[in-house]
């Protein structure tokens, strides 16, 4: 791969796994230094072993702490002299309507989701300004339309993809801060899913590619919108999904009137 982040440096939050572990990857395979900042130092410590350590900061963090967010970005400048990449992926799922879920839970999804992006970004704010650097916040397409079932996370999703907006408003022309809403993507946090027969089924229409993401292609979309070669995007959500998002949610009737005799009544539903 070209080096198209020789001598930058990049802080990755929930870095250690699944998108952020492969976007680590990526980064450092195209030449910066990479701050792994994750609450799991067990991950972090495996994740540098494999990488050699070259190029590798760990640094364990739970995002929730603002201070240690304001400790890590200090720590991590004051190493590095700089900062030119900040990637807020750390985040947790959520499951439950709203009358399933008590006060203290929607807190804490808003927390790590929503409140850590927006410290971590202000945080990093003046360091960034001073590089020209850059923020790829990682939502979500559960950001973009409503879940069953999903109520605290689609909306800290949604929060996050406009907290972008209005961030790229704001701190342009310094700073580009754009978005990526993956779709389903075959992670640790998502094994419930994509292991799961039944909702893998269910789940066919919404797949047009007829699979998950695999983390590695949510990071190139990342280290894309991280590089010069997105140097005139900013504010920006990039969706990858596979198409899922392109369905209106009506029935696949190529499938469900398969055969000459059924297409005939397909065709009558578009008749006038």
């Amino acid at each position: 791969m070209s080096g198209r982040f020789d001598g930058k440096v990049a802080i990755v939050t929930g870095g250690a796994s699944g998108i952020g572990e492969a976007t680590v990857r990526r980064f450092h395979a195209e030449g910066a230094t990479v701050v792994v900042a994750d609450i799991r130092p067990d991950a972090i410590d495996a994740l540098a072993a494999d990488l050699n350590g070259d190029r590798i900061i760990g640094h364990r963090i739970d995002m929730i702490d603002t201070a240690a967010i304001e400790a890590m970005i200090a720590a991590v400048t004051g190493r590095c002299g700089r900062l030119d990449i900040l990637v807020n992926n750390a985040g947790i799922g959520s499951f439950g309507a709203v009358t399933d879920i008590d006060l203290a839970h929607w807190r804490e999804v808003m927390a790590v989701d929503v409140e850590a992006v927006m410290w971590a970004s202000r945080t990093a704010m003046p360091h960034l300004e001073a590089t020209g650097g850059t923020i790829v916040n990682v939502a979500s397409i559960a950001g973009i339309g409503g879940d069953y079932g999903f109520a605290a996370y689609n909306a800290a999703k949604a929060a996050v993809i406009n907290l972008t907006r209005a961030m790229a408003l704001d701190h342009a022309p310094r700073v580009r801060v754009n978005v990526v809403s993956p779709g389903l993507t075959r992670t640790p946090l998502a094994t419930g899913l994509t292991d799961n027969p039944a909702i893998m089924a269910a789940w066919t229409d919404g797949l047009p590619l007829g699979r998950p993401a695999e983390p590695a292609e949510v990071a190139a979309a990342i280290a894309f919108l991280a590089s010069d070669d997105a140097s005139y995007i900013n504010g920006h959500n990039l969706v990858v999904d596979g198409g899922g998002i392109a369905h209106t949610g009506m029935p696949n009737f190529t499938r469900i009137l398969d055969g000459a005799s059924h297409l005939d009544g397909a065709e009558s539903l578009v008749k006038r």
